[in-house]
């Protein structure tokens, strides 16, 4: 169940929970088909996994599998087409079934889990109360489950993370004229999606790189109470390296999940 940045994956546990849980239902089955003395109740329990009766719970299987295979997919292919930005986490934590990369509560993530939990409990108190056969899941609770995963796979699309530089100007203190942007100076670079989540610590956010031209610069770290004023999600101050010669040049954000920007050029003068 834990994804491969190292987060607990939420339409994984969400299916293998309904795995577990039907696989737990046919054992018990099973058993007392085991245990059964005569004909009659044998045929009576053969009769409790016909589909008829289960499925309103097979279909929610179905689906909630299939959402697992297609979510691994789709974030896959984003972050393989730097599309979509993901830092490993230190550990998995339960509350990454709630929460998103950067440990906020996820709407999509928690009405998934939620609705699931409550149908596998109806489910479970089903089985408890008719041993003899499947669950049977009503339509209606089992629309309300696929529903909610339609909702959590629309969230899962809705993800966007690709960083992009907007405009690029030398950096002044209030009262500055303006100039030309000149080695030595420092340049304010403003975008969006400079920070993954999840990146907000000193270790991650040291390994993001500028490049300049052919030069990479790091970018110095401005610590304040409760984070970093540089860089931010928006907008991080770097120097122009002397090694950077003059003219026309290319500047370029790589973050510290290692995806690159578009190239956004400046004229650099003696």
């Amino acid at each position: 169940m834990i994804g491969e940045d190292n987060r607990l994956s939420t339409s994984r546990a969400v299916a293998a929970a309904w795995v577990l849980f039907l696989a737990y239902a046919v054992l018990v089955l099973v058993g007392r088909l085991a245990a059964a003395s005569g004909p009659a109740e044998r045929d009576a329990l053969i009769a409790g996994l016909e589909l008829a009766r289960g499925a309103g719970v097979v279909t929610v299987l179905a689906v909630v599998c299939g959402i697992a295979v297609l979510v691994r997919r789709v974030v896959g292919l984003r972050v393989l087409g730097q599309r979509l930005q993901k830092v490993r986490a230190d550990r998995p934590r339960a509350a990454d079934l709630l929460t998103d990369d950067a440990g906020r509560g996820s709407f999509a993530d928690i009405q998934y889990v939620v609705i699931s939990a409550v149908a596998l409990a109806f489910a479970a108190v089903r089985l408890a109360r008719r041993p003899d056969q499947l669950p049977d899941l009503p339509w209606g609770l089992a629309a309300v489950v696929l529903v909610s995963a339609a909702t959590y796979l629309a969230g899962k699309y809705a993800e966007v993370g690709r960083p992009v530089i907007l405009s690029v100007v030398r950096a002044r203190e209030a009262g500055d004229l303006d100039a030309p942007i000149r080695t030595g100076d420092d340049i304010e670079i403003r975008g969006t999606g400079f920070v993954p989540p999840g990146a907000q610590g000193a270790e991650r956010l040291s390994r993001m790189v500028v490049r300049v031209g052919a030069v990479n610069v790091h970018v110095p770290l401005v610590p304040v109470a409760g984070g970093f004023d540089n860089p931010t999600d928006t907008l991080l101050t770097v120097p122009v390296p002397a090694e950077v010669e003059p003219g026309r040049v290319e500047v370029q954000v790589v973050t510290a999940a290692g995806v690159e920007t578009n190239r956004y050029a400046i004229d650099v003068t003696d």
